[in-house]
């Protein structure tokens, strides 16, 4: 049996320190084996820097994830195509941009990025498609999936399609937990959003001022990590290694207290 623990999106240092103080506790308390989280909101809430995912290496996350925010520093693109550095991509971006979708992790683990297309900005190829892609080429391993998308309807439709053919199916990006875990009918653990580790007090992350002010003026805004409360989202999923399907999923959703993660970087 494996035991993972995925992090749902780390926003900024508020959210780098909860997920540190987060991995350490559980590492103990559920004898984990590996630790993934989405990464793309790592430095300052927007994209990653090379010292951020440096630093949440060496908390503990064995690989990341992570989305369409992965491109906003320009600076880190380029270690996309370093195999040493442990983050993916959505693997249905065109294949000639940097960075690859699929890790394989160990003897037996195939960790994958997908991104979704409803209500999102970028022209990705279809999900489906590249999930059967991925499924085709990584047969008899245990597929994990973080499917990075807006739309619960698609991620939904998505779970039900996989089911059976892959070991987990998890949803990112809309910063909001969802209450809806479960083990599908074919093995597949399923969960429509994994939600956010980062400010609590805060609109997805950003100071709540900020946003507010925006949807009053209609003017664009600038983003700022808040600060103060912080917020742990995320699973632990247990997986049987014979059949390569989970057996449980267990939903964390716990609050961090404000000295953990103090600054808005």
């Amino acid at each position: 049996m494996l035991k993972i623990l995925f992090i749902g999106d780390i926003v900024g240092k508020p959210g780098r320190a909860a997920a540190k103080k987060m991995i350490s506790e559980l590492r103990e308390s559920e004898g984990l084996d590996f630790v993934f989280a989405n990464g793309e909101n790592l430095a300052a809430g927007h994209g990653m820097t090379y010292e951020k995912y440096q630093e949440m290496v060496e908390a503990g996350i064995d690989y990341f994830t992570s989305g369409n925010h992965i491109w906003n520093n320009k600076d880190f693109i380029h270690s996309l195509d370093d195999k040493s550095v442990k983050v993916l991509r959505p693997a249905n971006y065109p294949e000639n941009v940097p960075g690859r979708g699929v890790a394989l992790i160990g003897d037996d683990i195939a960790l994958a990025n997908l991104q979704g297309r409803v209500f999102m900005y970028d022209d990705v190829e279809d999900p489906f498609k590249t999930a059967d892609k991925i499924i085709k080429e990584n047969e008899g391993k245990i597929i994990i999936i973080d499917f990075h998308a807006e739309a619960t309807s698609e991620k939904v439709a998505l779970g039900f399609y996989l089911d059976g053919k892959v070991a987990a199916l998890l949803g990112t990006h809309t910063h909001i937990q969802t209450s809806d875990e479960r083990i599908l009918g074919g093995g597949t653990a399923y969960i429509t959003d994994l939600g956010m580790t980062g400010p609590r007090d805060s609109v997805l992350g950003v100071k709540k001022e900020i946003i507010i002010e925006g949807f009053l003026t209609q003017l664009p805004q600038s983003h700022k990590v808040a600060v103060g409360e912080q917020i742990f989202g995320g699973v632990v999923i247990e997986i049987d290694t014979k059949t390569k399907r989970a057996l449980k999923i267990k939903r964390i959703n716990k609050v961090v207290p404000v000295e953990a993660g103090k600054g808005a970087l």
